[in-house]
């Protein structure tokens, strides 16, 4: 049977370790308790966070077990790592309001019973600390002339590097010592921009303490040509269905890069590997089916099984049931103001759908605009590339007014 050492490293999930042989050993032998952070700078995860999520799950499956640290009071200072100029103050109650919010989708994602994974909020220590003492405890183990040569801290210099930000990596490296002596928290995991906190916290641990612990950062989600993912026309890519839909979530993952489609299936799903061998040989039209069951898988964890499937059959109900057919009448639309979205109430209008945007409102309000075989339930909702397939997508006003719009 595969470790969960190797099932990471196979599905290319691995970019950095601090001590590989070490690491291999542990988690082949050993059941250790690891953590990652999260800093809650907005009220719903990303995708981005899906991806340390699923490392969490494998993680646990294995038997080890997770600590998910909300970072209530990293987040008070905000982390300069992959910024080109400071993050944006947020309040405490803001930041206690996103830390709910967090939980909540936690607990839906990992399973926290009978001691399975822990949860904490960092503010329940870095909130109290003494300046002075904190100084005398912890800066003192940190040298600044290295700190500088930390990508996190040089790309910024030129622009300038606030003094708060400075302290960052102290903060967190103060979490590892922390989850170390309650938890006996021997691995740190995390995203590989996060590679230089890592360090810090390690060499914190064994500096005031005397202990070895470990570091180990997993790839980051980005496209063949090394892009990040998760964006689009209309911002992140949320896991709270109220920010992204669960259809717009679908459709994200159904219109993948063909040259992304395998990678992610790896590095997003539970798919065994054995199943996506078979699959990485397919090519053109025969990609369709590997997107459909990457959208499936990553929508079914991260919406349930339940909305997964109704928004599959919503989407095979527009473009594989016969919804969509030659006679159907139809608008096309320019490709290029896609680029920057269309009020859907305008491409209504465009279409002859409505005579007027107030008729529009008003059959969306009443539940009889569907995008996609998806009830419109936003009068301001804006159309963009990714509710198109094969350069198509279907509106639907009332129970059998079915129109095409074409790019």
């Amino acid at each position: 049977m595969m470790s969960v050492f190797e099932e990471l490293r196979n599905r290319g999930l691995i970019a950095q370790m601090t001590h590989p042989e070490e690491i291999q050993k542990l988690l082949e032998h050993e059941k250790v308790t690891f953590y990652i952070g999260f800093d809650p700078t907005a009220d719903s995860l990303h995708v981005g966070h899906f991806l340390q999520m699923v490392v969490m799950a494998h993680m646990q499956r294995a038997g080890h077990t997770p600590i998910a640290l909300m970072g209530g009071g990293t987040a008070m200072v905000g982390d300069p790592s992959g910024r080109t100029d400071m993050r944006a103050m947020l309040t405490e109650e803001t930041i206690r309001h996103n830390v709910a919010c967090f939980k909540k989708q936690f607990e839906r994602f990992m399973d926290f019973s009978d001691g399975k994974a822990v949860m904490v909020n960092n503010a329940d220590w870095l909130m109290r600390l003494e300046y002075i003492p904190f100084l005398r405890d912890v800066g003192v183990h940190f040298s600044v002339n290295r700190m500088l040569t930390f990508d996190c801290f040089k790309s910024r210099l030129e622009k300038g590097l606030s003094f708060i930000e400075f302290n960052y990596m102290l903060m967190q490296s103060y979490d590892f010592l922390m989850l170390n002596e309650k938890y006996n928290c021997a691995l740190e995991l995390g995203g590989d921009d996060q590679w230089s906190n890592i360090i810090g916290g390690i060499e914190l641990v064994r500096r005031a303490r005397g202990k070895e612990v470990y570091g180990m950062t997993f790839t980051l989600l980005t496209t063949s040509d090394g892009k990040k993912m998760g964006k689009t026309q209309k911002g992140a890519v949320w896991l709270d269905p109220e920010k992204t839909p669960p259809y717009d979530f679908y459709q994200y993952w159904r219109n993948v890069d063909d040259a992304d489609v395998i990678r992610c299936l790896k590095m997003l799903t539970f798919v065994p590997l054995e199943e996506i061998a078979a699959l990485e040989t397919r090519k053109g039209s025969e990609l369709n089916e590997v997107k459909r069951l990457l959208a499936y898988e990553v929508t079914k964890l991260v919406h349930g099984e339940q909305s997964a499937a109704e928004v599959q059959d919503a989407a095979q109900d527009v473009f594989s049931r016969g919804v969509s057919s030659a006679n159907m009448p139809s608008t096309p639309i320019d490709a290029e103001r896609l680029k920057n979205g269309v009020d859907l109430l305008d491409l209504m209008l465009e279409a002859r759908l409505i005579p007027s945007r107030g008729e529009g409102r008003r059959l969306i309000q009443q539940g009889g605009v569907s995008v996609n075989g998806v009830r419109a339930e936003d009068c301001n909702l804006v159309i963009d590339a990714s509710y198109f397939e094969n350069g198509e997508m279907i509106l639907k006003k009332g129970k059998k007014v079915y129109h095409k719009i074409t790019i």
